[in-house]
């Protein structure tokens, strides 16, 4: 089962940086950069620290506790000390508003 959801206006996201969105129990960072939008868990897989308060360089987020880089496209760590994946969302931007889904795990 999934969950689709809205979680505004693109417009009203922050060009080049973070956001973070709590739903169904799932703490999520929300990235803009230009038109495009991407989501990931939010917390770091090393210390658990928010991705969303990380700085955001192309399309790796840089943990704001110990300098892990996740890509946003994948959730893949690109450096250490993390070296486990976060979740990756799917999101979807229509007629302006963004929509975010959330597969739970069967």
């Amino acid at each position: 089962m999934s969950e689709r959801f809205s979680i505004g206006q693109l417009a009203d996201l922050p060009d080049g940086a973070g956001v973070r969105v709590e739903a169904f129990e799932h703490r999520i960072a929300v990235f803009r950069i230009g038109d495009d939008v991407y989501a990931i868990g939010d917390r770091c897989s090393h210390a658990e620290a928010s991705l969303a308060e990380g700085e955001l360089f192309d399309k790796d987020v840089e943990c704001p506790r110990h300098g892990s880089a996740f890509n946003v496209e994948t959730g893949e760590p690109d450096s250490f000390p993390a070296t486990r994946p976060v979740p990756v969302y799917t999101t979807e931007v229509a007629d302006g508003e963004v929509f975010l889904t959330i597969e739970e795990a069967s």
